[in-house]
């Protein structure tokens, strides 16, 4: 099979965060936010490198060596990042290039404030690229009762039969995923994750059913329950 890169988009701020240092350096259960997100990658021998994508200003200063620590030594060189999510995934994905991946290599797409992935989950996201020519991606069933609103009153509930929440990682062809946010781009298209700039392209990626608590850290309260996942799956040994 074809080598497997792993991005990591964190050249935002995250403002709706609301703290002064951005939300992937926030530290949780002593390590920062990041850290945790990179830690399943870290053991699986099957990924060739990691590339990071960061704010222009902490690849100048080194804050993230100093905040990683030991942990950088795998990590190809980080580069900065774009004005958007999607433009951080795409700039990763050239920087990828540069650096000796092949266009029919396999990425994987993981959000930098996602600290709880299950390795099980990876593992069970990376056996299916064997049989997922156009990618995959970890999901999982909308559990909770749907509602269409106007004007903050529900009109309506929505069947939720067919609706999956996406989570990250995202895994796609490098080649194909790069051409497809480049193409977005130029159309000024609102890419919200990899899986719908592909979609946008007509291909159907694989939805790997994965764990609910593969949480995003975007608000203060995340924190408290990524924290309260970590400490649980501690206890269970």
């Amino acid at each position: 099979m074809e080598r497997v890169w792993v991005v990591i988009p964190a050249g935002g701020r995250g403002q709706r965060f609301g703290a002064a240092q951005a939300k992937q350096y926030v530290l949780l259960r002593g390590c920062p936010v990041i850290a945790h997100s990179l830690a399943a990658f870290l053991r699986e021998p099957r990924v060739a490198g990691i590339q990071l994508v960061l704010p222009g200003e902490d690849i100048a200063t080194e804050a993230w060596r100093e905040l990683l620590g030991p942990m950088q030594e795998p990590f190809l060189s980080p580069v900065a990042g774009g004005a958007q999510r999607a433009d951080s995934v795409r700039l990763g994905l050239q920087a990828l290039l540069r650096q000796g991946a092949a266009v029919s290599d396999w990425v994987l797409v993981h959000d930098a404030a996602r600290p709880c992935l299950r390795r099980e989950d990876l593992l069970l996201l990376l056996d299916s690229l064997a049989h997922s020519p156009q990618g995959a991606l970890l999901a999982v069933p909308v559990a909770d009762t749907l509602k269409r609103a106007e004007n903050a009153h529900s009109v309506g509930t929505v069947d939720r039969e067919e609706l999956w929440r996406a989570l990250t990682p995202q895994a796609f062809p490098l080649g194909a995923l790069l051409a497809a946010l480049e193409a977005a781009r130029e159309q000024n298209l609102q890419i919200t994750d990899e899986a719908s700039a592909m979609e946008w392209q007509g291909w159907r990626p694989c939805l790997i059913h994965g764990h609910g608590d593969n949480i995003k850290v975007t608000l203060q309260d995340d924190l408290v329950l990524a924290a309260a996942v970590l400490a649980a799956r501690d206890e269970e040994g």
